[in-house]
């Protein structure tokens, strides 16, 4: 019998580190010239397999003439070389890769097939994996977005948890808060944490950096301490503190979530059973018990109408009693911004000033979160019925809740980042006399990220006149606070244009909240 022959052995290229920021794809890089590959070869494969030292790793292959890199030279842009872990200069062979199984799935989710629960954790695991391109993401997500079915939802929900970190906790009853987001300023979680733990329940918060706004709980508490937290000292700080308040993508929370979410913005897709699915992924990893949401309801929030308001709650709960989670869904204003401040810096200040008493503290805020804590404490089954809001009041009017924020913001550490508000600084008229009937939640938004918030903390709007407020023209609506001339310039001019309010002619008496 004739031995087969061994096979040649793959031509091997050198690893070069490429300056080009993917966002999150893989991308590799050969040169036409290539000495060991014939890039033809690679014609009618989107994607590579990269291999050195027992590692894989799957990416999309360009090609390049500019001489970017050598012809022995496979270039690794700024995501695969981090993510491949190995030093310049180290062979690496590169293949033609087959698409991801789970790509069947997708196909036939679009083509209005219902999937299985195993076909829809095959997709979450190659998504986590890096092994799906953002072409492909959204088409998992707008076949998903035509129709979900109940079965989908819980198992979307659970593969996307079950995908990363699993927190486990000594305690009967954990708590959390969380708000779906779309209102400037929102930030009543960092308020309502130090409350919660001064009163004793435990509530281990894991917030999300902005996206596509100005700022998220995590940018606005990065300007109080550290937020890039390890599990462990996590937990070392939940337990000496009965809380935290930490960005959750450093501990690897339903990770699919965050990349999901970043191809859903700019498709401008944010069904129902989406948004459940992420955020109930997120408290069943963290090992949340009893989750409060507030579910803002106003004509520029994610949620426009009360009808919608209640489909949603009805999802949350459904979704929260399939995995014994405890949820109650809190309908509130979401016509305009909550607090003064819209990015991190100035978000935070509006925070510190409500936990501190300041009598210049808005109102708003201080109010909403006191009544958002309320519900959070009535989960203490040691706390007598209706008595959570009067509860809530006096851990912050007594200077427990300061304490206690002071306590988690030394055990978090320093976070080293620049508190200092944007210099360049522009305020936006009102441009006739009259009040103040709407705001557009979502305009604000815009500017204060064109401003540079949430990359620069200082950046962002100082809002003044909130609905049903008189205004004479000319009189300040809002500053711009920006550091990048451009930037500034930019959002002047978008503010000029739109200024995202509408003011009316005459009072009215159901203009205020």
């Amino acid at each position: 019998m004739t031995a087969t022959p061994p096979s040649p052995p793959r031509p091997q290229l050198k690893i070069r580190r490429v300056n080009l920021d993917t966002g999150r794809e893989n991308v590799v890089v050969i040169s036409r010239q290539s000495t060991a590959l014939r890039p033809d070869v690679f014609r009618g494969f989107s994607r590579v397999e990269l291999r050195a030292n027992s590692k894989v790793l799957l990416a999309t292959l360009l090609l390049t003439d500019d001489g970017m890199v050598a012809p022995d030279e496979l270039g690794l842009a700024e995501p695969a070389f981090r993510r491949f872990g190995e030093q310049v200069g180290s062979p690496i062979t590169v293949t033609p890769a087959p698409p991801p199984e789970s790509l069947d799935a997708v196909r036939a989710k679009i083509q209005g097939r219902a999937l299985s629960a195993a076909e829809i954790s095959a997709i979450i695991e190659d998504i986590v994996h890096y092994r799906y391109s953002d072409m492909e993401i959204a088409a998992f997500l707008i076949g998903s977005a035509s129709f979900m079915t109940s079965s989908e939802l819980l198992a979307l929900a659970h593969a996307m948890a079950n995908a990363g970190t699993q927190l486990k906790w000594d305690h009967k009853i954990v708590v959390d808060k969380h708000c779906i987001g779309g209102i400037p300023g929102n930030r009543t979680s960092i308020i309502v944490v130090p409350i919660v733990a001064a009163h004793g329940l435990m509530i281990p918060k894991t917030s999300s950096r902005a996206i596509t706004s100005p700022a998220g709980t995590a940018d606005t508490m990065e300007v109080l301490a550290r937020v890039d937290l390890g599990v462990d000292t996590m937990k070392d700080v939940v337990n000496a503190c009965h809380g935290c308040l930490i960005w959750g993508g450093h501990v690897n929370l339903s990770p699919a979530d965050d990349i999901l979410i970043s191809v859903e913005r700019p498709l401008a897709i944010d069904t129902r059973e989406q948004m459940v699915a992420s955020i109930m992924s997120k408290k069943l990893a963290a090992g949340v018990t009893h989750l409060v949401i507030d579910l803002p309801v106003g004509p520029a929030a994610k949620v426009t109408s009360t009808v919608e308001a209640m489909r949603l709650r009805k999802l949350f709960e459904f979704v929260g009693d399939h995995f014994g989670i405890a949820v109650e869904v809190v309908i509130t204003d979401g016509r305009q911004p909550i607090g003064n401040g819209i990015g991190p810096v100035l978000e935070a200040q509006d925070v510190m000033a409500v936990l501190a008493n300041d009598p210049a503290a808005p109102r708003d805020l201080r109010e909403k979160s006191l009544r958002l804590a309320a519900h959070v404490l009535e989960y203490d089954p040691d706390l007598r019925g209706g008595t959570g809001y009067t509860r809530a009041r006096e851990l912050l009017d007594n200077g427990a809740a300061l304490k206690q924020m002071h306590k988690i913001i030394e055990a978090q550490g320093p976070s080293g980042c620049n508190t200092d508000i944007g210099t360049l600084s522009a305020d936006i008229p009102a441009p006739r006399d009259g009040v103040i009937e709407e705001i557009d939640c979502l305009r604000l938004n815009r500017l204060a990220r064109t401003a540079g918030a949430p990359i620069d903390k200082g950046a962002g709007i100082k809002v003044f006149k909130k609905i049903g407020d008189h205004v004479q023209q000319g009189e300040p609506l809002y500053r711009i606070h920006a550091f990048d001339d451009a930037q500034f310039e930019l959002a002047r001019a978008g503010a000029k244009a739109d200024n995202g309010y509408v003011v009316g002619a005459h009072s009215s008496d159901e203009s205020k909240p």
